[in-house]
């Protein structure tokens, strides 16, 4: 099957003006066949089946996707960090300094692999954050077919690899439905992860949708190096097996998102090279980007916001450890680049690279200051609205970059690396939050080898760009469902001619009630006023915080000249078209992170209503939302374990990881322990008075919460009905013990240990199983023993 010329259909939504999907129908139906039957061979004519491709000339497609770095992090375009891959896709293409995300991670590539806005494919949050309305809910509309869907049916290979994070969460249990995994929308290949973040050392890997551990037993291991790996053994394998067909793959690292996590030797490279602080650090690259011409001349530097503290006030203290945190992350950055040129090195080596579009954008939104003031050791901590004493960090320094430890680096570092614009990730209102630096290469298309576009795009761009690539028409209709308007454009005009005009005239953003509308080289924005350092803070929208404000963006890069003042009906003008953006693209109701939840504002959820779920060995790397929450409650946890005579270890059971989470295991002498991680800095652990004799038991540990939110409790051990252990735990995690894809695991600990055991810890005895139950109050009895002084005496209480 040959290709269809790809026109289109432009049609008017309200201003606006979409893209109508109007190719042909897919799937293509079965083609009659061509030949002639008889009743003998001899009488018969053959016809071979027909396979879809597209046109001879189709390119092979590269799409890279990087994680939380600000526009000014990468030597490419300024940045303290040498990026050669990068480097070589500028010099062999073109580098695009207004290109522009949604602010956040899964809204971004929702966007992007739809070419719709994120709202209107109801990703306005990561699936972490879903919420009961269309705009909300993260459940992408299969009226929104992805790219890939359509490169697929059209002959392409499709491959994915690294971080995934747009499938609903309620979703992401193994026994799926995994029709919005990467399997279920266009992939043929998928090898990485679902979350939004992930220890490098132990990532929650899956083949498909099988979970792997392809960390187990090795300390040389680290995801970035992985999935590059994988994806450069598929191109490979595609090449040799159906070298007729071109290919798609999709590498987004977890990289940069935080942990944090490098090879010592990368962070040795820097080391020192940021201890004159962040504020020396913005100018050096503002004067850097405009001496390589990534900027325009007189370009503003923004200022510093007066909530960002300087680094002239920031203590001495603590100085050595923000320059290590930014150290650490500069070294991660350079591997992550390293691993984008292996990968271009592999194209090279099978003759792929003339034919090859190779996307390489930089981020899915600004630098992340959503490590506090401070920094963090323990990513959950902030992650549950609970930042670190500087203290710990400055104790607990030599863990940076290593598996004992999932940090990130200080907020100002984000604004740092953002230069020259303001804000950073969330703040969609600004371009620290939106403007991600991008480069393209295609020898065989494009010739302004080298030169710069500053044509302003957006992430729904890449949609219809890598359809005319590939000689493609935008279906009207996938498996039968009529297609929604398209909202980006094709860059690929952009890419061939350096007199290309605008052809992206209109754009709204928004992100937890920071906003903005650009339209035809204007926008107006408003910066809600809530940090996105403060999680759990909420200010009143059209409050006294708000303040919209007005660029001529043609004139003022930077968005550093306010003209509200100056042309307020040209304000006024945006903000009405803002305002019906917004309602064609299910923005209403706009909320912050801690707005919509609960159960009037639940989106479907894996357990319902259910308190009390019994589990088996069978129940591995099962996400925490699908399985009973054990939070702010007392609780029960029943385990039924048959012990051989040589007797039995490992893990019984355990959920979260070394950073926050709890595990009943049995140690090396046979003993039944409890342990609760706090964070990483404080344990409470019960251990067994008797050890487990050969045979069937019943262990249990009951847990009589003190009420609350995040409060301690008192727990106690027993086996068999009697009670052989109790410990106070002072604290407990209130939120969420991972968003780095710690999940749970029966008869193992898949991920980081949570507790001091070795790595994975699969138990040796046979577990019929494990029962969790979340109750309203723990039983009189267990009130009774926490109570009496002579049983805690008796225990020996830890």
């Amino acid at each position: 099957m040959g290709s269809v010329s790809a026109s289109i259909t432009q049609v008017y939504k309200g201003d606006v003006m979409v893209t109508k999907p109007s190719g042909p129908n897919l799937p293509f139906p079965t083609p009659p066949f061509a030949g002639t039957t008889s009743r003998l061979i001899d009488n018969s004519v053959p016809a071979r089946p027909g396979v879809p491709l597209p046109s001879p000339d189709a390119p092979n497609i590269v799409l890279i996707l990087l994680d939380d770095v600000g526009f000014g992090t990468c030597g490419t375009f300024g940045g303290p960090v040498p990026t050669p891959a990068l480097d070589r896709v500028a010099a062999n293409g073109l580098r695009f300094n207004q290109f522009h995300t949604t602010a956040l991670c899964s809204p971004t590539r929702a966007a992007m692999l739809t070419g719709r806005n994120h709202h209107a494919v109801h990703m306005g949050n990561i699936p972490e954050g879903a919420s009961a309305f269309p705009g909300y809910d993260c459940i992408i509309p299969k009226e929104a077919a992805t790219f890939v869907e359509i490169l697929r049916q059209y002959g392409y290979s499709t491959g994915a690899f690294g971080k995934w994070h747009v499938t609903p969460a309620h979703e992401q249990t193994l026994s799926g439905p995994f029709d919005r995994w990467p399997t279920g929308l266009g992939f043929e290949r998928f090898y990485g992860i679902l979350s939004a973040e992930a220890s490098q050392y132990e990532p929650p890997m899956f083949d498909q949708t099988t979970p792997v551990m392809p960390y187990e037993g090795r300390d040389d291991y680290h995801m970035s190096e992985d999935i590059t790996e994988r994806a450069i053994d598929w191109i490979r394998l595609q090449r040799a097996s159906n070298p007729h067909r071109p290919f798609f793959a999709y590498l987004a690292t977890g990289a940069m998102h935080c942990p944090h996590h490098v090879w010592p030797s990368y962070i040795e490279r820097f080391k020192g090279q940021f201890d004159d602080g962040w504020d020396a650090l913005r100018e050096r690259v503002f004067r850097r980007q405009l001496e390589m011409g990534v900027i325009p001349a007189g370009t503003t530097l923004t200022p510093r916001p007066p909530e960002v503290p300087s680094w002239d006030e920031y203590p001495d203290k603590y100085k050595p450890v923000a320059a290590r945190l930014m150290e650490v992350f500069a070294g991660f950055m350079a591997h992550t680049d390293e691993q984008v040129g292996r990968l271009l090195g592999s194209l090279d080596e099978i003759g792929v690279t003339d034919n090859t579009l190779f996307i390489y954008i930089t981020g899915d939104n600004g630098a992340s200051a959503e490590g506090t003031v401070h920094g963090a050791w323990s990513a959950p901590s902030f992650q549950n609205g609970l930042p670190e004493d500087p203290e710990w960090l400055l104790a607990h320094m030599d863990d940076f970059g290593t598996a004992r430890c999932e940090n990130h680096y200080n907020l100002a570092w984000a604004w740092a690396l953002d230069a020259p614009f303001q804000w950073m990730k969330q703040v969609a209102s600004h371009f620290g939050g939106t403007r991600n630096a991008m480069a393209v290469q295609w020898p065989k298309r494009i010739t302004d080898k080298g030169a710069l576009r500053s044509n302003f795009h957006h992430v729904t761009d890449i949609f219809p760009t890598l359809l005319e690539a590939a000689g493609i028409e935008a279906p009207g209709f996938v498996n039968g469902l009529a297609q929604m308007p398209i909202d980006g454009v094709s860059m690929l005009p952009t890419m061939t001619s350096a007199a290309a005009p605008e052809n992206h005239h209109t754009q709204y953003f928004e992100m937890f009630g920071n906003r903005a509308i650009y339209h035809d080289g204007w926008i107006a924005s408003c910066f809600h006023g809530r940090l996105p350092w403060k999680r759990f803070d909420s200010v009143p929208f059209d409050g006294p915080q708000e303040k919209w404000e007005l660029y001529d963006i043609r004139n003022d890069f930077s968005q550093g000249n306010d003209l509200a003042q100056v042309h307020p009906e040209k304000l006024r003008e945006l903000q009405q078209l803002f305002d019906a953006e917004a309602l064609r693209n299910n923005v209403y109701p706009m909320k912050e992170p801690i707005q919509g939840f609960g159960p009037k504002f639940a989106v479907p959820d894996a357990l319902g209503d259910l308190t009390k779920m019994t589990y088996t060995s069978v129940h591995v790397r099962m996400p925490e939302r699908s399985v009973v929450n054990l939070k702010n409650c007392s609780f029960r946890i029943s385990a039924e374990v048959s012990v051989p005579a040589s007797g039995c270890e490992g893990v019984i059971v355990a959920q979260g990881g070394n950073m926050a989470g709890w595990s009943l295991y049995v140690g090396s002498d046979g003993k039944p322990r409890y342990h609760y991680n706090w964070f990483g800095h404080e344990h409470s652990v019960v251990v067994s008075s008797a050890a487990l004799l050969p045979g069937r038991h019943k262990v249990v540990i009951d847990h009589a919460y003190d009420g609350g939110f995040g409060a301690g409790g008192d727990t106690v051990m027993s086996i068999d009905g009697t009670p052989v252990g109790h410990v106070r735990v002072e604290r407990s995690v209130p939120v969420i013990f991972s968003i780095s894809g710690e999940t749970f695991d029966v008869g193992l600990d898949s991920g980081a240990a949570v507790g001091n055991y070795p790595h994975i810890y699969r138990f040796t005895g046979e577990i019929h199983g494990v029962t969790l139950e979340r109750l309203s109050e723990p039983s009189a009895a267990v009130r009774e023993l926490i109570a009496d002084a002579e049983f805690r005496a008796s225990l020996a209480v830890q």
